[in-house]
């Protein structure tokens, strides 16, 4: 205790001048602060923020809806727009959004720290409702990729400012919790989409009523903003204190407010305000905290999760399932993972539902492995391809999933944390691409079994990897880790 206290000193003693009066202050005042907190007052009420996170959230769910609502609806907008048949055409327009993508999360960092949280939702907002508009109304197969790369740059905006804004207004015992409903959203967007999709074979021009619905929670995301407390770590960096007092009032209670942003104050070096250059990201003072988040997303990507989701159709078909219950299993799966996952995040921990989590895929990369082999007869080569595939996504869905995008806010230091994310969006994006791109081309070179191999294999570097380099900040406060993590100058 003793040293913690002496770190927490000499945090204070590296404060430049701009903040000492307030330093002064919160050293004075931090005891009487901490010695009032009864045991009845200890944790803010989650029912404060909870409304917040809430309209946050709702990014996450258009980015799931956008990435499964030309699924169901891609054959009747070939058809539609003069493109059937067209395998390279129908694949433009499935990743048309993976190219918006990569460049809405290269900027979200910047956007993020330039014009705050809450107007960068509404700057990801924004893209997607015009996009959607133009997909819904176009007659040309130029105007479907323009809309579906409009979407994309929302898509990119959206989750890693969604992760930044979770995190810092989030109280310190539920922000497990409140991560979880990032990856929940994305399931039912994606559930949703499913959903929505199912009559377009019976009803003609039905795909442009699927794009028609995704504006309107993108509008309720626009508006429901302005009434949503900015993150008061952007605030106080920008050296707007007493709207950042205001704001933990909002999201806290006014017994919190003064302590949290005396905790704030904690970490603050008073460097903040500085520009922050990417040579500091990539190998600078910060690149082990940067290497840490982009490796996990690459490996997010590379245990094959996205492959899994490509060939899911196929191998249900081949098991006499119809594409559209194989679509409804494997979301399930996905929602139920994510479900328990909200329940254990915070109880459990990021980096013990991390290890479970690639160990689990792991197992399942293994039994689909074994499936593809010539050794097992028929019908068991049928039960453990979908028995396997099934259990990969709920695995996936436990940790390797939600975890990253929470983790990663919570390690990156507040001065880095938007820009850090942004870089770290960006690989996934790129292997994301990738992955989608080469996959079809590897299992017809390697084989699914070779293929699978390689799968779980990553899964178990990921296991590793975590093992050794991921903290546990389960229960933390963001300054706590911050300092704990701090780069010495």
């Amino acid at each position: 205790m003793w040293v913690r206290q002496r770190e927490a000193y000499s945090m204070y003693k590296r404060l430049p001048s701009r903040d000492s009066a307030n330093t002064v202050d919160t050293e004075e005042n931090s005891v009487p602060l901490q010695n009032s907190m009864s045991p009845e007052t200890s944790s803010p009420s989650w029912k404060l923020s909870f409304p917040h996170v809430v309209v946050a959230t709702i990014t996450s769910f258009l980015f799931g809806y956008h990435m499964g609502v030309v699924n169901e609806p891609l054959e009747s907008i070939s058809v539609d727009l003069g493109f059937s048949g067209n395998t390279l055409a129908e694949g433009l327009v499935v990743s048309m959004c993976l190219g918006g993508a990569l460049v809405g999360s290269l900027f979200s960092g910047w956007v993020a720290d330039g014009v705050g949280r809450r107007r960068a939702f509404q700057l990801c907002a924004l893209p997607m409702i015009i996009g959607a508009s133009i997909s819904a109304m176009t007659k040309t197969f130029e105007g479907m990729l323009l809309g579906r790369l409009l979407v994309g740059t929302g898509m990119g905006l959206g989750p890693p400012v969604a992760s930044l804004y979770v995190t810092e207004v989030s109280p310190a015992f539920v922000r497990g919790t409140y991560g979880s409903f990032i990856q929940i959203a994305t399931c039912l967007g994606l559930i949703g989409a499913l959903f929505i999709g199912i009559p377009v074979k019976e009803i003609a021009g039905w795909w442009r009523i699927c794009f028609w619905i995704s504006t309107i929670p993108a509008a309720i995301l626009l508006v429901a903003m302005v009434f949503c407390a900015e993150s008061p770590p952007w605030l106080y960096k920008r050296g707007r204190t007493e709207e950042a007092e205001a704001a933990f009032e909002k999201l806290l209670g006014g017994s919190h407010a003064q302590l949290a942003l005396a905790e704030l104050s904690k970490s603050d070096r008073g460097d903040d305000t500085d520009t922050v250059k990417i040579s500091e990201l990539l190998y600078g003072r910060h690149f082990k905290v940067v290497f840490i988040g982009s490796t996990l997303f690459a490996l997010q990507q590379l245990s094959g999760i996205n492959a899994v989701f490509y060939f899911s159709s196929t191998v249900f078909k081949s098991a006499g399932v119809p594409s559209t219950l194989a679509n409804v299993f494997i979301g399930i799966a996905n929602l139920t993972g994510s479900i328990i996952a909200m329940a254990l995040m915070d109880k459990l921990g990021r980096k013990v539902l991390l290890l479970w989590s690639f160990f689990g895929m792991a197992i399942s990369m293994a039994l689909q492995a074994v499936a593809a082999s010539s050794y097992i007869p028929g019908s068991g080569e049928l039960y453990l391809s979908v028995g396997g595939m099934l259990l990969f996504v709920f695995n996936f869905a436990l940790g390797a999933g939600p975890v990253p995008g929470l983790l990663l806010p919570e390690i990156f230091p507040s001065r880095i944390r938007a820009k850090a994310m942004a870089v770290c969006m960006s690989v996934h994006w790129v292997i994301n691409f990738f992955v989608g791109l080469l996959f079809l081309r590897l299992l017809e070179k390697l084989g699914p079994q070779l293929l699978y191999t390689m799968f779980g294999t990553f899964c178990i570097m990921a296991v590793m990897f975590v093992k050794r380099n991921v903290v546990e900040t389960k229960g933390k406060s963001l300054q706590e880790i911050e300092i704990a993590l701090l780069p010495q100058d």
